[in-house]
């Protein structure tokens, strides 16, 4: 092989390699390319395209992948699921009691009005609006009731407050799922004024407790005597009417007694004459 030939092959070789390279850099920009051309939209999102020309558009994107024009077109993805957030306010009463109350709300965003929310309120468009509008639905629906009515018609305040602050979210295009009072606190005043008042109608009760126990036991004894009165009358017409009943019971007795004695360490004999309750002959 001639040395003249060497030139002739490392510019082929560096031929080769220009193409190679230029192949490469080709790839890598369609690659690039397509890559900067698509974008995907997990489960339970949804993607609001900004175009750089027209703006936001009119209508969001679903789940999947799909295509887009680079540089010109960006997508945003917003999560639709429904999120738990808690709202706390401290709020007066109709007769002027202060109360802490704590509500669970769960939101999610009407689909149909993404491009809206975002043009409008942006991607934390929850952290905008739920907070404000809990906290003025809250006092107003408070305000209503007395501290007392809060906790008897407890079920009433609940639905009140759900119904008014889904209708107040409507208006923002969020749609409520559930609302419902978590923690209902009141102040120390009238916590210990409700802590008296149960002591007093637990007093109340034992009370009334005691003069019914008065009043059976009251009952009870005049029935008794009456019983008693009702007994002796009726002995005492037997013995009217039958003196022999009064005979045999003082034999009865005196039998009683006299097997009493004969039982007893310090008595070894009966009198021979009258005994204590008979007065029978001697023989």
């Amino acid at each position: 092989v001639s040395r003249s030939d060497d030139p002739q092959r490392t510019m082929a070789a560096a031929a080769i390699l220009n193409n190679i390279a230029r192949g490469a850099v080709v790839i890598g920009a369609g690659v690039s390319a397509v890559q900067s051309s698509i974008y995907n939209v997990d489960g339970g999102f949804r993607a609001v395209i900004f175009d750089r020309i027209q703006g936001v558009s009119k209508k969001s994107i679903g789940e999947g992948t799909h295509f887009r024009l680079p540089w010109f077109q960006t997508p945003v993805i917003m999560d639709c699921r429904t999120r738990p957030r808690n709202i706390s306010s401290s709020t007066g009463t109709k007769d002027l009691q202060v109360i802490n109350i704590n509500l669970r709300v769960l939101s999610r965003p009407d689909k149909e009005h993404l491009p809206w929310l975002y043009s409008t309120l942006g991607v934390d468009y929850d952290d905008r609006v739920l907070p404000s509008i809990g906290n003025e639905v809250l006092k107003a629906v408070v305000a209503q009731y007395n501290a007392e009515q809060l906790i008897t018609m407890r079920e009433q305040v609940s639905q009140q407050v759900r119904k008014t602050l889904t209708a107040r979210a409507e208006e923002f295009h969020i749609v409520l799922e559930d609302v419902a009072i978590t923690d209902l606190r009141f102040g120390t005043e009238f916590t210990a004024a409700i802590e008296a008042k149960q002591v007093a109608q637990q007093e109340s009760e034992r009370a009334k407790f005691i003069v019914q126990k008065a009043e059976q036991e009251k009952q009870a004894a005049v029935i008794r005597a009456e019983g008693e009165a009702l007994a002796a009358k009726m002995v005492s017409d037997a013995m009217e009417k039958s003196p022999a009943l009064v005979e045999l019971r003082r034999i009865e007795a005196s039998r009683e007694i006299a097997e009493t004695l004969s039982k007893a360490r310090n008595v070894t004999y009966l009198p021979g004459g009258n005994n204590l309750l008979m007065n029978m002959p001697a023989q």
